[in-house]
């Protein structure tokens, strides 16, 4: 006889685990599938001799919903870890976001009045060489970026990171991208400005597992390839349901039926080090174009302050390099260009349509989300 469930969750990541444990407080029962070995999506951390690292990029959990914030730490306690990246350019360190100490560090200035006096001469020259070619709005990422902080923040700290990330010229990039760029005038290398960040303690294994406490779960199992074997995505794993959440590819849970979604992705250099501390910080980005990775991660310093870094004699970095995304290679970001956008709508219109089928999370919506924003919608689901 099959088993019977409300809801079979596909994918464990913070979405389908969040949701998953809603769902149970509601009275559903759930059955979680992921098709890899192990729960949490790209939330999975792997322990490294008492590191916690971050297998699949560094999560920083930030909010301005303290309800938000105290639902994660309902189920595990987060730390004070605050976010204040580097950026190394030819040797040189500035600290990021763009602030005080940023204009220090590239000009020597030392008050609010002088930096907007270099930044906002910067600009000028940008609109007037705009102007000169009949231009009103920026057309490109490039254009929009020296209007914000002008060409020497922008050639040393912009430029070379962000081409690549993207794997693209800055000039062909859209200029939303990089919109809301945060500049301050104030000596503060908080990177953002919610009033509760932190990093759960011992891990983000932890909150998933809290999440998915008492709630079925099975690795290793791809969705697609059961549907297919099946021919119905209520009938899978010798068991039956009510409903689906999807948080995988659209396009894949369509069989590509437009075309494939692009993305980028990352591939990660993982390094165990026997030293206590190798850069004194969580992450520093690697700008110039020169050095082929993004940024490098030390993951011990998200959970490890003052004497208990020196206290673990070893230490775990990663670098990060961006790639663009080919199938077999985990995907990362949606690339934010009209074409994408245009066949996600697609698909996305083919989504509405699906009877008992529910698409959540930044593969599913392709949209890029921060964790708490998931988190936030999730909560605001008012019947399962």
């Amino acid at each position: 006889m099959n088993t019977h469930y409300d809801y079979l969750i596909v994918g464990s990541g913070l979405y389908g685990a969040t949701f998953a444990y809603k769902a149970k407080q509601a009275g559903k029962r759930c059955l979680v599938i992921d098709c890899r070995d192990h729960l949490g999506g790209n939330l999975y951390c792997e322990n490294m001799g008492g590191i916690q690292v971050h297998c699949y990029g560094a999560h920083i959990f930030h909010t301005n919903n303290k309800a938000v914030w105290d639902f994660v730490n309902s189920i595990v306690p987060f730390n004070r870890y605050t976010n204040s990246p580097l950026a190394n350019y030819q040797g040189r360190l500035y600290n990021l976001p763009f602030n005080m100490n940023t204009f220090y560090q590239m000009w020597g200035v030392c008050t609010p009045a002088e930096a907007k006096a270099r930044i906002d001469e910067q600009r000028r020259e940008a609109v007037e060489r705009m102007r000169a070619e009949g231009i009103a709005e920026p057309r490109n990422l490039e254009e929009q970026a020296l209007l914000l902080v002008g060409c020497d923040i922008y050639e040393r700290l912009v430029k070379g990171y962000t081409e690549k990330q993207w794997g693209r010229s800055c000039v062909d990039l859209p200029p939303f991208i990089i919109r809301r760029l945060p500049v301050r005038f104030v000596y503060d290398n908080n990177y953002f400005n919610d009033s509760f960040q932190g990093v759960p303690i011992g891990g983000y294994n932890r909150l998933i597992e809290g999440l998915l406490q008492g709630i079925e779960t099975r690795t290793g199992v791809n969705f697609i390839e059961e549907r297919q074997r099946s021919g119905s995505p209520f009938h899978i794993l010798d068991a039956t349901f009510d409903k689906v959440l999807f948080t995988g590819r659209i396009d894949e849970y369509f069989d590509f039926r437009y075309d494939k979604l692009n993305y980028r992705t990352v591939r990660f250099e993982t390094e165990d080090l026997p030293i206590p501390n190798y850069q004194g910080n969580a992450v520093v980005n690697y700008t110039e174009r020169q050095v082929p990775y993004t940024r490098v991660i030390e993951h011990k310093h998200f959970e490890m302050f003052g004497g208990a870094v020196d206290a673990c004699e070893h230490t775990v970095i990663s670098r990060e390099y961006s790639v663009e995304w080919t199938e077999g290679l985990e995907p990362y970001y949606p690339v934010n260009d009209d074409s994408n956008g245009k066949l996600y709508e697609m698909y996305r219109q083919l989504a509405d349509n699906e009877k008992n089928v529910l698409f959540g999370g930044r593969l599913a919506e392709y949209k890029y989300y921060d964790m708490a924003p998931i988190v936030e919608k999730v909560m605001a689901i008012t019947e399962f």
